[in-house]
């Protein structure tokens, strides 16, 4: 059999420049001739999709914390069976905007759910699959928010306090501290073409030296 595609992931919290580094990395690969898959979560299917309009939509519904989370793992289990498993298993490259460490980020911390019932949907979900880079785009909370607020309308997770977009942003660098290299810290407050720079070197180790993946 042979093997799989690498499973790539970006995370950071808002206004960290998320969609911009995944253009740039995007571009970087499809340059080295990379078979690549670019996807989001929420969404990446049609059911993703429609669960992501009802997650980030502004409503006056109250959504419960467990309830959010749920929804977070139906998206994420249509979307492995649907898109990321087929292509992983195809040999192509998956890069995909968030994952689940924004669960741990944004439910276990930033909602307060903890790490339990986290782990345990990304036990029964998954099957063991996890990926294999993590490009984490890091911005103090306060800078992340102002960039956020100055694109426009916010969406439901960007009306949240700076108390909250802390405790995400700790809980990414703590799983980063913890994690055995799966992390790469990219300094998001830096100036673009500092990013970029930053960016292309990860490429760079990563077309020339790609993390050992099962079968």
């Amino acid at each position: 059999m042979s093997q799989r595609g690498l499973f790539i992931t970006l995370e950071g919290g808002e206004g960290a420049g998320k969609s911009t580094a995944m253009a740039y990395v995007e571009k970087r690969l499809r340059e080295a001739n990379v078979d690549i898959v670019c996807t989001r979560e929420p969404g990446g299917t049609r059911l993703g999709e429609q669960l992501r309009e009802t997650l980030l939509a502004p409503s006056e519904i109250d959504i419960d914390p467990l309830a959010e989370l749920l929804m977070m793992f139906a998206a994420r289990a249509q979307h492995l069976s649907e898109c990321i498993v087929p292509a992983l298993q195809r040999g192509q490259w998956v890069l995909c905007d968030r994952f689940t460490d924004a669960s741990y980020a944004y439910q276990g911390a930033g909602r307060g759910l903890g790490e339990a019932p986290v782990s345990a949907l990304e036990e029964l979900v998954q099957n063991g699959l996890r990926p294999d880079l993590t490009l984490l785009l890091d911005v103090p909370a306060e800078i992340g928010l102002s960039r956020a607020r100055g694109r426009g309308a916010l969406d439901r997770f960007e009306q949240e306090d700076h108390a909250f977009f802390e405790r995400v942003r700790q809980s990414y660098l703590s799983r980063a501290r913890r994690s055995s290299g799966r992390y790469q810290i990219i300094d998001a407050s830096a100036e673009l073409f500092e990013v970029e720079s930053s960016l292309q070197a990860v490429v760079e180790d990563l077309l020339a030296c790609p993390p050992l993946v099962d079968s």
